[in-house]
């Protein structure tokens, strides 16, 4: 270790160590620089026209608010804007810690994890302020001899569930389900002791639920676990193989995961036990490279809408790899960045067939871009075909965006990174910028910090309703923003006073439907979070509207919760099939159809998509629950009760 390096780590760790009690709203210290705050020309919106992302999970908050790669495919593509470099200024505070997960309740606060090298503290904040309205600490990490700084265990990697609840790993193997109090506060509602399935000393990674609500952990020992939804028991497999990323989840049962041997999805048996329904290997030097957290992927396992599953290996130079998720089979590979100078562990954004992937390579910890030093260069999009099975990168970036977890913006078109360049006169300088989606060129730079504390250090870039950007960094959590929203976003205005919808109140015009429900509007979701969505929401059901046309509504149990969600809109689909569309084609998409009523069919082996036809053509699309399709009668009464006759 060279002494500059010593001495950055050395004097981090005194800042980092230190009493997180800082004076209110006290900035990140930073020292002097000689470059512009701006760079670049502000950006025309841009959207781009992407195949439905992920469905909404049933019991994650909305897409793009639930964690740190933003839904349950782990896309880190949002549907929503983020700054356009229109006046864009900066607020930061200081935490002496990195809030790195960012997700956003139900009222647009903050929630997230803020990990020093003492403990991660769980923290409610204002989103503009960036005040905090509430903490919890957590239990005290428990450092090895491994670098802590590439260390994300016991609460790196949290998620808000569906009734604004953060479900945290900790450092001491439990699960943790914390809720809100009205004060504001927080309290623990459940804690599930994990320590007898796990071996000792072992840390748990992440934590996330399937769509039937059962919570799956993996650790870093290779252990893949299940939580029942509604008791506490444990079952495990050990793959033998170790791990240090997040996992995935899908609306078919499938959780993808990947070890430094090979990329597996896992099934729930019968009893609920993880259970192996395929595994591939992929091509691995064994190296650790600078810039990777382990000796293997360092991507957590991204799913397309279009039935894939996509990862980066670690040969030399590393491959951006695309599989079939049904059967594991290898849809094609695309060499990125340079041989000796290619490696990320940060998960890749999905957007259709299009991959972006960023180059970590060079960085060892704070110290590698410190006093002037920087990584290798190189974001790169790759698009894959599924029908010649072969991938293509389609442009190069030569911007250096050292550790960040990249975003895209599908609204404006934009791709946000978090940029240090290589500097003689020993300026640490940190940017927000923005790379088109479409070509790879630099739109704009935004001045983030300068120094030590405003290096990230693997955390993500967050977009907010309001449009706004976050970055978690090594002294706390820095907001960027332009002077107006930009076009699409919700207003920004007083957090934390009161409820108002997450982005436009019609449902988009493109939805995926699947068993878990249509877009946001999910299965399960009760009559409060059916409002933020837009809903009217009455005593049997809630009716949303649809840009550009069509009928959207949800009947509701006795309890207010929806248990079967419908759509006319032509752009909510199921697999590709959907509304105005011919009844040939669900015939050919789905060979196994069941008739559930009089012109309804379910199809799928989960029976809980339904199509409604008349004359030769769908005329609807529905997700319902299992207790509904049982009978024709429930399934009438359900369909009525949501305003469609049958």
């Amino acid at each position: 270790m060279t002494r500059p390096l010593r001495a950055a780590l050395a004097a981090l760790t005194v800042a980092l160590a230190a009493p997180a009690a800082a004076p209110a709203q006290q900035g990140i210290p930073e020292g002097t620089h000689d470059e512009p705050a701006f760079i670049g020309e502000p950006a025309v919106p841009q959207p781009v026209e992407a195949p439905p992302l992920a469905p909404q999970h049933p019991f994650l908050a909305p897409n793009g608010r639930s964690n740190i790669h933003d839904d349950a495919y782990m896309t880190d593509a949002y549907t929503t804007p983020g700054p356009l470099g229109r006046g864009t200024t900066r607020r930061n505070v200081f935490e002496a810690r990195d809030c790195a997960s960012v997700t956003f309740d139900s009222r647009g606060r903050i929630v997230t994890i803020c990990v020093g090298l003492e403990r991660p503290v769980l923290a409610l904040k204002d989103p503009i302020t960036l005040a905090t309205l509430a903490s919890l600490p957590l239990p005290a990490r428990q450092l090895g001899a491994g670098n802590p700084f590439q260390d994300f265990t016991g609460g790196g990697y949290f998620y808000l569930d569906e009734r604004d609840r953060a479900v945290v790993p900790t450092t001491d193997r439990h699960l943790l389900v914390v809720e809100q109090t009205p004060q504001p506060g927080f309290r623990v509602v459940r804690d599930v002791d994990l320590n007898a399935a796990l071996p000792s000393g072992d840390k748990i990674v992440s934590i996330l639920p399937d769509w039937s609500g059962r919570l799956w952990f993996v650790a870093q020992s290779g252990v893949v676990g299940t939580v029942g939804r509604d008791d506490d028991t444990v079952r495990t497999h050990a793959t033998g193989e170790t791990n240090s990323n997040s996992f995935s989840v899908d609306e078919d049962g499938g959780v993808y995961v990947v070890t430094d041997g090979g990329l597996y999805r896992f099934g729930a048996a019968a009893d609920g036990a993880p259970q192996v329904v395929w595994r591939v290997p992929y091509d691995n030097t064994g190296l650790q490279k600078p810039g990777q957290a382990s000796r293997g992927s360092g991507t957590t396992p991204t799913i397309g809408s279009n039935g894939t599953v996509a990862i980066t290996d670690n040969a030399d130079p590393m491959n951006v790899v695309v599989y079939d998720r049904r059967t594991g089979a290898e849809v094609c590979r695309q060499p990125v960045f340079e041989r000796g100078a290619s490696a990320t562990d940060n998960s890749l954004i999905m957007a259709g067939t299009s991959i972006v992937v960023e180059n970590n390579h060079g960085y060892t910890g704070p110290g590698a871009t410190q006093n002037g030093a920087s990584t290798a260069p190189g974001i790169e999009r790759v698009d894959y075909d599924l029908g010649t099975r072969t991938c293509r990168r389609v442009w190069r970036s030569e911007e250096r965006s050292p550790t960040v977890v990249p975003k895209l913006s599908l609204a404006n078109g934009l791709v946000y990174v978090y940029t240090k360049e290589p500097q003689d006169d020993g300026d640490d300088v940190w940017y927000l910028t923005a790379i088109d989606f479409r070509s790879g060129r630099t739109v704009f730079k935004a001045f983030a910090g300068e120094g030590l504390g405003h290096n990230n250090n693997y955390a993500p870039v967050s977009l907010g309703p309001d449009g706004s950007a976050y970055v978690g960094v090594l002294g706390g959590l820095v907001r960027l923003a332009d002077a107006e929203p930009p076009p699409g976003a919700a207003p920004a205005g007083q957090p934390g006073t009161s409820e108002r919808p997450l982005g436009k109140p019609c449902q988009p015009r493109r939805q995926a439907a699947g068993p878990g429900g249509i877009g946001l509007v999910v299965l399960g979701a009760e009559a409060r979070l059916l409002r933020l969505q837009g809903g009217r929401v009455g005593r049997r059901s809630a009716r949303f509207c649809v840009a550009g046309g069509g009928r959207l509504a949800a009947a509701l149990a006795a309890r207010g919760r929806a248990r079967l969600v419908v759509s006319t809109g032509p752009g909510h689909r199921h697999r590709g099939v959907g509304p105005r569309m011919r009844t040939r084609v669900l015939r050919r998409r789905f060979g196994a159809r069941r008739r559930v009523a009089p012109g309804v069919y379910a199809t799928g082996a989960s029976r809980r998509v339904l199509f409604g036809v008349r004359a030769r053509r769908v005329v609807w699309v529905a997700a319902a629950r299992r207790d509904v399709t049982r009978r024709r009668a429930t399934v009438r009464a359900a369909l009525r009760r949501a305003g469609f006759g049958a």
